[in-house]
């Protein structure tokens, strides 16, 4: 299974959480705990998130999910980006940015999305 991570890009701290390919609502569930768990423990404003959504199953529920999940994290993250992101799964991502108030931006690939984000510090 998957774990959140931290990995090092020119010299910041990015908190990488792959759901890539999950299919499992308990899968995601166990990455979402485990990436909660750390992200609200930081000082506010301070996590730069990336996540790979690439492949990974949507439904009513996972989208509830995520939307807690995004919507608690919000005090604790300065600015984070989405990768993976294709067809139907746009709707619900545009959905959760709406309902949770959070500009997590959408990137086709890993490295675009990494140096947006170390840019923006």
């Amino acid at each position: 299974m998957s774990k959140p991570e931290i990995i090092n890009y020119q010299g910041k701290r990015i908190f990488f959480m792959d759901f890539t390919g999950l299919r499992e609502i308990s899968e995601i569930e166990a990455l979402i705990t485990e990436s909660k768990d750390y992200i609200r423990m930081q000082p506010e404003k301070s996590v730069i998130s990336l996540t790979n959504i690439q492949g990974m199953h949507f439904n009513a529920e996972i989208k509830n999910i995520f939307s807690e999940f995004i919507s608690g994290n919000k005090p604790y993250v300065s600015h984070g980006a989405v990768v993976g992101i294709s067809g139907l799964q746009r709707i619900v991502y545009n959905g959760i940015m709406k309902l949770t108030g959070r500009d997590l931006r959408s990137f086709e690939t890993l490295d675009l999305a990494k140096e947006w984000l170390i840019s923006r510090n």
